[in-house]
């Protein structure tokens, strides 16, 4: 069975994660994997006297994670989904992509902070599973419940923008929550973009989403472009914002700099992130 993959930390934002991959856990019918990375040097602390004692330290650690997730899975609404809890000792990065190798993971969920956004926690957890775990990641924000028929969007640019097999694939899976399946493209473009780029980027999203309703909608990339996906999700009312992060895209440049913090914080309930 595929799986979902929430990172746990025990905070608030992390528990609103875990209810969030819930929702999407049941509609999807996939089981969950909460996961906790044990920080190398946690519970040592340079102490002689506790590295007697780490494996009790962790055995504690793997007490707290099983009781904090089994406060998630007591409702009626969620007792049929298959979950486990996994604590494993090594930098957040290494522990999820080691998980990955042996298992089939769909989407990795990570609770955020909204008064934070992107920008307030680089070199955090959530920060580098952005710009390093090749795992389509879904943010969430602290405020965030999935809605029973979400509105989802995919920010794109059909010049540099291409969708590979495994974001059309998580997209797709993303989509069976949205029925009928629809989903809205924002594409920003350049300014003169050739309409043919246009014609053509339409053409082949229709081809690789046969059974999606698309709605195909258009800003360009003038002035300042998180006023233009502001605005957009706004009106919209977008519940998950999905991006494809590629190297030197329109989309790639929006995580340098403050556009992501500003999307998180102002409008959009979640952002999925897909490494192209």
């Amino acid at each position: 069975m595929k799986k979902i993959l929430v990172a746990s930390d025990f905070s608030h934002s992390a528990g609103n994660a875990m209810l969030y991959a819930l929702s999407l856990a049941k509609a999807l019918k996939m089981e969950i994997t909460v996961l906790n990375a044990i920080h190398p040097t946690e519970g040592i602390n340079n102490n002689i006297y506790n590295v007697v004692f780490i494996e009790d330290y962790y055995a504690r650690k793997r007490k707290a994670l099983q009781e904090w997730t089994e406060s998630f899975i007591q409702s009626e609404e969620y007792k049929d989904i298959p979950v486990k809890t996994i604590c494993d000792v090594g930098f957040l990065r290494n522990v999820v992509t080691k998980y990955a190798e042996y298992h089939e993971v769909s989407f990795l969920v990570m609770g955020i902070t909204g008064a934070t956004g992107i920008k307030g926690i680089v070199g955090s957890n959530t920060s580098m599973a952005v710009s390093k775990i090749r795992i389509p990641t879904l943010i969430v924000p602290i405020e965030s419940a999935m809605p029973e028929v979400p509105v989802i969007t995919l920010a794109t640019d059909y010049k540099t923008t291409k969708l590979s097999v495994r974001d059309v694939k998580a997209l797709n899976q993303i989509l069976k929550v949205s029925k009928p399946k629809k989903l809205e493209v924002l594409h920003i473009s350049e300014k003169e973009t050739n309409p043919k780029v246009i014609k053509n980027g339409e053409k082949k999203l229709t081809a690789q989403f046969p059974s999606v309703e698309i709605n195909f909608n258009y800003i360009d990339e003038e002035g300042k472009t998180s006023n233009g996906i502001i605005e957009f999700i706004d009106n919209n009312e977008t519940d998950i914002l999905c991006l494809v992060k590629r190297n030197h895209n329109i989309i790639y440049r929006l995580f340098s700099s403050s556009t992501v913090e500003e999307i998180l914080n102002k409008s959009v309930k979640a952002i999925l992130v897909l490494h192209a």
